[in-house]
């Protein structure tokens, strides 16, 4: 892709971008404050940019008079970079001149990773779990009078060297039709076994040849979303996707509240209607899109944590939530998908991953195995932060894992203005030190209607640095700003005055909206530490740290450092992998080496009920602070809080 240099005056900043970026989203990498607030959209007025040398697409609007688009004025937000710029950001624009000197951070989000089929067959990782043998079968007559199954079974065994297999009563009743609909020339879909002392299972055959239709549905089960994929198994490639939220959430937004209905009567019945439903309507979707043959797919892979898959199983969870924390089965059998309610041919096998507790779901385990964590020998820390965060610390030697519960700030949960990441979000945010004016980002760069998790992760830790708030999480409310204020006793910043927002109302962060992301960043940063605590280890034996989850792409890793979400590590340790339930479920789809490795994987992880464990409330409580009450735990941060507030001793 093309890329163009952007210098920005009087900072003397230059960043590269690609062709066709927006100006004010390049400032922000830049680490640029523009004053704006309208999210993008460009009615506030407020980014007012010259551009000295070079050219922009757009820029203008109604606020831009006649001479001021002569003098070479442009709306930031509005502008598209189709060139190299100099551009300068005008006194009414930009912060004070006094702040140009101090350090700037750095924009550093983890480096994406995503699977690649061609590393699978050179590490002999690819081994279809599910492959199509196209037959030529010799017709029967007056001297042959084999029977139409054994004819198959037989020439398979001698032709194909297809051994130890088995057929079900759903296919033998197909089988005499089929083999006669064109000549004896059928396609047999054998399923291998997942244990080397199983059997091979025709589990479909087809007249003609098929071969090259050969599909597969991998499906993550979250408790919020369901993500599913349609996946060629000759390719390797994802034909289609969608995901959904999933119908449970009328239920109650968490697990445990989906559990306590489920205890009444018919809850569980109408919880696994529901998500079944949910997960029918991905299916339809998918295939609708990808125009292939319900009769060519041949399996589906589900991952989801234990709630989600007791529920989809129709198992009672009652005990998960109940001291000692157990849950009915951690592995499961091979399941006929319609047997679960899936809208799926009757040959066609549900594949269940494994859990590793009543906390530590399938969908961590397909996360460790779609990573490779468990192939390497690097110290890795995986992390999957969302409502309920679960943490692995181990290689190929060994594996570690605990859960705890965030809670859903970082989904939008229990923050006024809270939201998932949508269009209207702020999803990017600056401040102006000098007079605490804000530069907003939304996604879709339209008005703000709320604020997302990464929106709230980078906000809290740029208002701390700048000390428009205390390590607690407090305003400093000796602010000469109109924005800090007391809104029925509790006090805010306002992000957007209701003119500048999509909803008629000021959008503010509160106090509330902080002390809650400090807890949901303390329960997972004390759940890091414990579990290394627990194995031996500290942070400075970590090669690498995996990132998982909805937002860890999106999020500035300086950021969720400053906060304490996330260790302080080199960013280049730092790798995210997107939704790893998904991944582990599209590559048990595509390879039976990894749905073998599974079962071993999954019984020699173990498991720490951070609840039970002594030091974690010891942890929890230090970690209620911004960024910890041990400042010497984040050096990085502690160095850049001495210079910008030299008058104050950081804590620690």
């Amino acid at each position: 892709m093309t890329t163009h240099t952007i210098k920005f005056l009087p900072h003397n900043r230059e960043i590269k971008v690609n062709h066709g970026e927006n100006l004010i989203r390049a400032a922000m990498e830049a680490g640029v404050h523009i004053n704006a607030s309208c999210g993008g959209e460009g009615v506030c007025g407020k980014c007012r940019v010259i551009v000295e040398t070079g050219a922009v697409e757009g820029g203008f609007s109604e606020k831009l008079s006649p001479a001021d688009r002569e003098k070479g004025y442009r709306l930031a937000c509005r502008s598209t970079i189709t060139e190299d710029v100099v551009v300068r950001v005008p006194v009414e624009s930009s912060i004070d001149a006094s702040v140009l000197s101090q350090r700037y951070v750095p924009r550093r989000k983890a480096s994406i990773r995503q699977m690649d089929l061609n590393d699978l067959k050179e590490q002999g990782l690819f081994l279809p779990p599910v492959e199509k043998v196209y037959i030529e079968l010799p017709e029967p007559d007056n001297q042959d009078h084999l029977p139409d199954v054994t004819r198959l079974v037989s020439h398979l065994k001698l032709h194909h060297d297809e051994h130890r297999l088995t057929v079900s009563l759903p296919v033998i009743r197909k089988i005499p039709d089929v083999l006669r609909e064109d000549g004896f020339r059928v396609t047999a879909t054998l399923a291998r076994p997942v244990m080397d002392s199983g059997k091979t299972e025709i589990i479909n055959v087809q007249p003609g040849n098929t071969t090259q239709r050969n599909f597969a549905i991998a499906m993550d089960i979250g408790t919020t979303t369901v993500f599913g994929q349609l996946i060629d198994l000759k390719s390797g490639d994802v034909l289609s996707e969608h995901g959904d939220f999933n119908g449970q959430i009328s239920y109650g937004e968490d697990v445990i509240s989906r559990i306590v209905f489920a205890e009444k009567e018919g809850g569980q019945d109408r919880l696994h209607k529901v998500v079944a439903e949910t997960i029918n309507g991905i299916i339809k979707r998918i295939v609708q899109q990808a125009k292939v043959d319900p009769d060519d797919i041949a399996a589906i892979t589900l991952a989801g944590n234990t709630s989600m898959t007791q529920l989809l199983l129709k198992v009672n969870p009652r005990y998960i939530r109940r001291s000692p924390y157990v849950p009915a089965s951690t592995l499961y059998p091979p399941i006929r998908a319609v047997d679960i309610g899936l809208d799926l041919r009757d040959h066609v096998t549900a594949l269940v991953y494994p859990a590793v507790s009543s906390y530590v779901g399938g969908d961590i385990v397909a996360g460790v195995m779609g990573s490779g964590l468990y192939l390497d020998d690097r110290l890795t820390l995986f992390m999957d932060i969302g409502t309920n965060a679960e943490i692995v610390i181990g290689n190929r030697e060994w594996l570690a894992c605990a859960a705890c519960s965030a809670g859903p700030a970082f989904e939008g949960g229990g923050i006024k203005f809270g939201m998932r990441a949508a269009k209207g979000a702020i999803e990017d945010f600056s401040l102006d030190p000098a007079t605490w004016e804000p530069m907003l980002m939304t996604i879709g760069n339209v008005r703000p209607k709320g604020i997302c998790g990464s929106g709230l992760i980078i906000m809290t830790a740029v208002m701390f640095e700048l000390g428009l708030i205390n390590n607690l999480g407090k305003f400093n409310r000796d602010l000469a700003t109109e924005r800090i204020r007391a809104d029925n006793g509790v006090w805010e910043y306002v992000l957007a005055w209701a003119d500048e927002t999509q909803i008629d109302r000021d959008i503010a962060l509160t106090e509330i909206d902080i002390e809650n992301l400090i807890r949901a960043k303390g329960a997972i940063f004390s759940g890091c530490m414990t579990l290394l605590t627990e194995v031996g280890m500290g942070m400075q034996d970590i090669d690498r740290i995996i990132l998982a989850g909805g937002f860890g792409s999106y999020v500035d890793l300086e950021k969720a450092m400053t906060i304490g979400l996330l260790p302080e590590i080199d960013a280049d340790k730092v790798t995210f992998i997107g939704n790893s339930s998904l991944l582990g479920a599209k590559m048990s789809s595509l390879t039976n080496r990894i749905r073998k490795d599974v079962v071993e994987v999954t019984r020699s992880m173990t498991n720490f009920e951070l609840s039970e464990t002594p030091s974690y409330m010891d942890n929890y409580v230090a970690a209620l602070f911004l960024p910890h009450t041990d400042m010497n735990q984040f050096p990085r941060l502690k160095e850049r809080m001495a210079q910008r507030h030299p008058g104050i001793t950081a804590r620690g």
